[in-house]
């Protein structure tokens, strides 16, 4: 019996189409299996050539852990309760049977992977990546949690466990293997031996890296133009260590700019339509209808990248006056008036017809200067030009005193790299250290939040290439009331396993949360080997998705520079 098992549920690839789920899922796992980027775009590459081009599209999608192209903006609205459900009625497996596997494995894909081979209904193949492709677009489609699950639990009653893992891992919207999008880039440059600049070149214009692998195999990707209204990837900044850093690494003259404190935003505007994207890539010009206007007035078509900060007048206000607008669907005329916001432009990546992001920043900026205003609701920011890297504290302690952040200093000759962290730009955040993590578990507070998941313990990355969680620290302050309240109900909702009649909660990690502390001290409490102490909540971060979180490299240098 153990025997037939394995066949049944390790069928090759060999013994069905390219185009199967299941052969999908078995690159993915040899892509795994290995730490090399080489070899993980050699295993990707390798199996895309052998596709024909409808699902050499999906294919190149689903590696990049996309549901849907980029520049389509349906979503499945599939969550960890509904996959649990669907996987409990599609098994058999009781809702309390599948927790504890939810927990030791840490992964839902995995999970599924596991409770369907433990349901031993032995299945062959049969999913296509055309009908995985049907799948994702009926759950989009659906509405209600009763027919989503319905149809997702007809899918995994017939899946093998391979199948059900990715179908899964697909849904959840992270194949956590390893694989990152400009990796996929690198295996379609390869197999279709194409430059790898003019690969990412072309996914970053058509906003699809499945129609990008397609004219890769057919040599067009010369004269792709640019299709607005589809995130464009941000290009990011590397922490300065210090100002010796600083000068190490900028020319004899830069820019400088403010750091503000919002949330990172690009605006695309062309005949009359304005489009509005987070950093996740999420659309928000619902949440800031007042920047509509402004932006529809400017001289040309253009692709923005800034900051939307809290703002009355010329002075900004904290970070948590945002926030009030951040988990919001609808905005009235109250919040509004209470929260001002305005919409600081610093970058330009495509304005009238021409796309920008191979000119240099300087050029950029002259282009940014002449449409957008220096004042009102969407303005520009102001770059000041530094020879002399001693000057810079005191522009700190006046950018601080403005309300900002800190200083952003950026090379006049840098290029703009999407989905990038260079040293051509640099952050000098405040004195203080923080650290973005992501909560893995909640417990109930004492006193009058003694009603409320007060008390988050959260985790950084153990590296950039790895998902493992590592829990480094607990804290218990730094959230208002009514924020505590409406996380309280999110983390009820996406329980994995509770504690001590439901006063401790293991949860899905994905609330990224930005936390302070006084500094960082070995210890063996945590799987990191470290601990925080007197850790305490700045901000959640809304913007941040669990894969941006910090990593254990970030934790150790800062116990390399406190021994100093």
């Amino acid at each position: 019996m153990g025997a037939a098992i394995d066949k049944d549920a390790a069928a090759t690839s060999s013994e069905f189409p390219g185009g199967s789920l299941q052969g999908f899922a078995e690159v993915a796992e040899k892509v795994a299996s290995t730490t090399r980027k080489i070899e993980k775009a050699a295993f990707v590459g390798s199996y895309l050539k052998q596709l024909d081009d409808a699902d050499l599209g999906r294919a190149a999608r689903y590696f990049a852990g996309h549901q849907f192209a980029s520049n389509d903006a349906r979503t499945t609205n599939v969550g960890g309760s509904i996959i649990t459900t669907a996987l409990s009625e599609a098994t058999g497996l009781g809702v309390n049977d599948l927790q504890p596997i939810y927990v030791r494995l840490g992964d839902a894909g995995e999970a599924a992977h596991e409770a369907v081979r433990e349901a031993k209904r032995f299945h062959q193949p049969t999913i296509s990546l055309a009908e995985t492709e049907s799948i994702i677009t009926r759950l989009s489609e659906t509405r209600g949690i009763k027919n989503k699950v319905s149809v997702l639990v007809s899918v995994l009653s017939h899946a093998t466990p391979l199948e059900a893992k990715y179908i899964v891992k697909l849904l959840a919207g992270d194949l956590r293997i390893g694989l990152r999008e400009g990796l996929v880039e690198d295996a379609i440059a390869r197999a279709f031996e194409q430059p790898l600049s003019l690969v990412a070149q072309g996914n970053m214009l058509l906003g699809d890296i499945g129609e990008t692998a397609i004219r890769a195999r057919s040599n067009d990707l010369e004269d792709v133009n640019m299709r607005l209204f589809h995130p464009i990837k941000f290009m990011l900044a590397t922490p300065a260590a210090d100002l010796a850093d600083i000068a190490r690494t900028m020319p004899e003259e830069f820019f400088v700019e403010d750091k503000f404190d919002g949330i990172r935003a690009q605006a695309h505007t062309k005949d009359g339509r304005v489009a509005i994207y987070s950093r996740n890539m999420d659309e928000i010009t619902h949440r800031f209808p007042e920047l509509v206007s402004p932006l529809q007035s400017l001289a040309m078509d253009a692709v923005i990248d800034g900051e939307i900060v809290p703002a009355r007048g010329e002075r900004i206000l904290p970070f948590s006056e945002l926030q009030k607008r951040l988990g919001r669907k609808t905005i009235g005329e109250e919040l509004l008036t209470e929260v001002p916001v305005i919409l600081v432009a610093y970058d330009l990546l495509y304005a009238g017809g021409r796309v920008l992001t191979d000119d240099s920043l300087e050029a950029r900026r002259r282009i940014l200067e002449e449409i957008v205003p220096m004042e009102g609701t969407v303005r520009v920011s102001l770059a000041k030009r530094f020879q002399q890297v001693a000057a810079l504290d005191d522009e700190f302690s006046e950018a601080r005193a403005r309300g900002n952040e800190g200083l952003m200093i950026k090379s006049p000759a840098s290029l703009y790299k999407p989905g990038r962290r260079g040293r051509d730009w640099l952050k000098l955040k405040r004195a203080i250290a923080t650290l973005d993590v992501v909560v893995t578990a909640v417990e109930v507070g004492h006193g009058k939040r003694r009603n409320l998941l007060s008390d988050y313990t959260f985790a950084v990355r153990r590296s950039v290439e790895s998902d493992e969680l590592l829990n480094i620290g607990k804290a218990y302050s730094g959230l208002t009331d009514a924020e505590l309240t409406e996380m309280t109900e999110w983390f009820a909702e996406h329980t994995l396993r509770e504690f001590a009649h439901g006063r401790v909660r293991l949860v899905e990690p994905s609330i990224v949360i930005e936390v302070t502390f006084d500094r960082v001290q070995a210890s063996q409490r945590h799987k990191s080997g470290y601990a925080l102490r007197f850790p305490r909540i700045l901000r959640l971060r809304p913007d941040k998705k669990p894969n941006e979180i910090d990593t254990l490299e970030t934790v150790q240098k800062l116990v390399a520079a406190n021994a100093t």
